[in-house]
């Protein structure tokens, strides 16, 4: 994403070496790549003062981004901190930010779960979406973006990779490419997933535009697919049409959905009466994450949950329950 000749400032050289070396053993560094153009930029524009990379004009770049989240400036200033760890095995006496003066690690806000009669009334808002000259397809994209990401619990940058290649219709499969953690998966869709699918294929053939493998799955005009803010905005202007409010008043987040989507799995499970150990890693594997210990993250204890477990709990003990009734309830 950055080149070596995309780095400029004083740090051009060793920002440069640093990426080339991350992108060779694999990783994808094109967020953090984004994080150390931005600082190299800066340097750039600062450079009358002194030539060197100092915890002023660290301070000076942070500054630069104190409207963001804290946990969003906490990222960039380890990305930077990082690349000094790195800088200092060949220039021991170069500056290291201080970590400790990093902003604290913020907390997840709660997720608010969907409730089930909510997602019809998000399927129905959409069809008050009008075509817009860019977006012929506007109503048609929102309402698949909607289902997919509820019935199959997509992050938002894995859908908005997916081509129409991903998708095969025979299987009801999408194939998600190298998301988080560097991982590629192939997952079954719901049957109201593969249906959507179709139909929105349907309405995409119809209008004539582009059916080649490589062209993005939410297409936006032409040739282009949704960016990441603009799918974001048009998500959340639904969520408001339809009256949908979390318990502060607040828009429920896009990645909410994802949320939603693991609680009512576990639900179903629990309903079924399965074997909620075994099908963990099922679930694990379906979203994209590295063990099931990272899947916990999506289950809160809200209370749903509580109450089929509490249901489970009844139905499992009742045997001994009724006989302890029988004995008069004493010991």
């Amino acid at each position: 994403m950055t080149g070596a000749i995309g780095f400029i400032s004083c740090l051009g050289p060793i920002l440069a070496q640093y990426v080339e070396l991350k992108q060779s053993v694999g990783l994808n560094f094109d967020a953090a790549g984004r994080v150390l153009l931005h600082l190299d930029r800066f340097l750039s524009e600062k450079a009358n003062g002194p030539e060197d990379f100092d915890a002023n004009r660290f301070g000076a770049w942070c500054r630069t981004f104190e409207h963001v989240g804290t946990g969003t400036r906490r990222a960039r200033m380890r990305i930077i901190y990082l690349f000094c760890l790195y800088r200092r095995r060949t220039e021991p006496g170069c500056f290291l930010p201080d970590p400790a003066l990093f902003p604290p690690y913020s907390r997840h806000p709660r997720p608010y779960i969907f409730d089930e009669h909510e997602i019809p009334r998000l399927l129905d808002a959409t069809q008050e979406l009008k075509p817009h000259p860019m977006s012929p397809l506007r109503r048609e994209v929102y309402r698949l973006a909607l289902v997919l990401l509820y019935t199959s619990g997509l992050r938002r940058g894995e859908l908005l990779r997916l081509t129409l290649g991903d998708y095969l219709p025979t299987e009801q499969t999408l194939m998600i490419r190298e998301s988080k953690f560097y991982k590629s998966r192939m997952i079954p869709l719901s049957v109201d997933g593969s249906r959507e699918l179709d139909a929105y294929l349907t309405a995409r053939r119809n209008r004539h535009l582009p059916m080649d493998a490589a062209s993005p799955l939410l297409v936006q005009g032409r040739r282009d697919g949704y960016s990441g803010g603009g799918i974001y905005d048009g998500l959340r202007g639904l969520f408001k049409a339809a009256g949908i409010h979390t318990e502060t008043g607040g828009t429920p987040r896009v990645h909410d959905l994802r949320h939603t989507f693991a609680v009512h799995a576990l639900l179903r499970w629990y309903r079924e009466g399965a074997d909620l150990g075994a099908k963990l890693p099922f679930l694990s594997a379906y979203m994209g994450h590295v063990s099931p210990v990272s899947t916990e993250y999506y289950l809160p204890f809200v209370a749903s949950l509580a109450g089929a477990a509490s249901e489970k709990f009844a139905e499992h003990c009742k045997p001994l329950l009724e006989s302890f009734e029988g004995l008069g309830g004493s010991l």
